[in-house]
């Protein structure tokens, strides 16, 4: 036992890491077997962690270095040729260049789609492949300017709709998270008591599994109050804190090459997937508009005292907009010197009430008449 602690020290971190991925791999997993699969889990992501601390010297992984304007940013992912550059420029006022070879964009390529009164930046970024969360084709470069988005457009060609799983796995394994919620789950450290926990749900996670993975991350006393079903992955991600929850839209392209019959094939794996082609200019305005429902934008109309609300020019907030957020769009120094607001719209009950609270979330269409000191 001594001889094989000994090897296993020996061992490099790459070497640790796939031992645990290979004994994930061979596990069936079940209510018997649930518990040491969490544990291998936490162990492997607490490497993952560490190495790529050590790798980068503690800082964070740096991206391509773009600025964020207007209403809302959405990056469009793909394997290179799959049409990113082609799309931008039916979608935007954009001449990203456009080449029937791979790894045609090289930097990162904005453009600006208006829609709805809103205007949304796109960025094109170089094709990613297998491998890319590892570094592989300046993969990390790319996958961190999602991280930053508020939409992801997953890009698949219709011929190729097999990679699809691999782009998923290379934005999990950089920490971002497709079309899912961040669990409702509050861990509060303590300094004694051991590790406690509370559900108002049922979940498939065992608590002595909880406790496993939290020991694992050096949480020893703890509260934890579980609101929401989680699995495993599920508590690493908000061990971690590194994770980032964002909506996407899966968009198979080049559908003008296709048959009918490749066209269905792909429908059938991707039933919710946008069909287009921006060579043909088809299914183009049908994206346009599930890039602003995604990103779930609302118009609010601001007035000032003793004037009509100019209803031509309306400020893009995103769903969960709040007084708070829009006196910060407008000037930093607003939330410290916000008295009151008056509201005219769904989000009241009456029209002109009075609202005190910066929390107030606001909906499409609010009037807001703000008062500052």
């Amino acid at each position: 036992m001594v001889q094989d602690a000994s090897l296993d020290l020996r061992k490099s971190a790459g070497d640790k890491i796939k031992d645990l991925e290979d004994e994930l791999k061979k596990t069936k997993y079940n209510k018997r077997t649930q518990h040491h699969i969490g544990l291998v889990k936490a162990k492997l992501a607490r490497l993952k962690e560490r190495r790529e601390a050590r790798s980068s010297g503690g800082k964070k992984g740096e991206g391509f270095s773009v600025r964020k304007t207007g209403d809302g940013t959405a990056v469009l992912l793909g394997f290179p040729s799959v049409g990113k550059s082609t799309l931008l420029n039916a979608l935007t006022n954009a001449h990203s260049p456009v080449g029937a070879y791979a790894f045609t964009t090289l930097t990162v390529i904005p453009g600006l789609l208006e829609y709805n009164q809103a205007k949304i930046q796109i960025l094109d970024v170089p094709g990613i492949v297998a491998g890319a969360a590892a570094g592989t084709g300046r993969g990390k470069e790319v996958l961190q300017v999602i991280r930053t988005a508020d939409l992801v457009i997953m890009l698949l060609d219709v011929f190729h709709p097999e990679h699809y799983a691999v782009l998923l796995k290379e934005v999990n394994e950089t920490g971002v998270r497709l079309n899912l919620r961040k669990p409702d789950v509050r861990i509060t450290k303590t300094i004694r008591g051991g590790i406690r926990i509370g559900r108002t749900v049922q979940c498939p996670i065992a608590d002595e599994t909880i406790r496993g993975i939290l020991r694992e991350f050096r949480v020893s006393n703890a509260d934890v109050l579980i609101r929401t079903p989680i699995n495993e992955d599920q508590l690493i991600d908000l061990l971690e804190g590194i994770t980032v929850y964002l909506p996407a839209i899966t968009v198979v392209t080049k559908i003008d090459l296709a048959s009918p019959q490749q066209i269905q094939a792909v429908h059938k794996q991707f039933p919710g997937a946008l069909f287009v082609s921006a060579e043909a200019n088809k299914g183009i305005d049908d994206l346009k508009l599930a890039i602003y429902e995604k990103l779930d934008l609302i118009r609010i109309y601001m007035k000032e005292v003793g004037k009509k609300a100019d209803m031509d020019e309306p400020m893009i907030m995103f769903r969960s907009a709040t007084l708070r957020s829009v006196c910060e769009k407008l000037h930093r120094d607003f939330v410290t010197k916000f008295r009151f607001a008056r509201i005219w719209g769904s989000s009241v009950k009456f029209p002109g009430q009075k609202v005190l609270r910066l929390d107030h979330q606001l909906k499409d269409g609010d009037v807001i008449e703000l008062r500052i000191s």
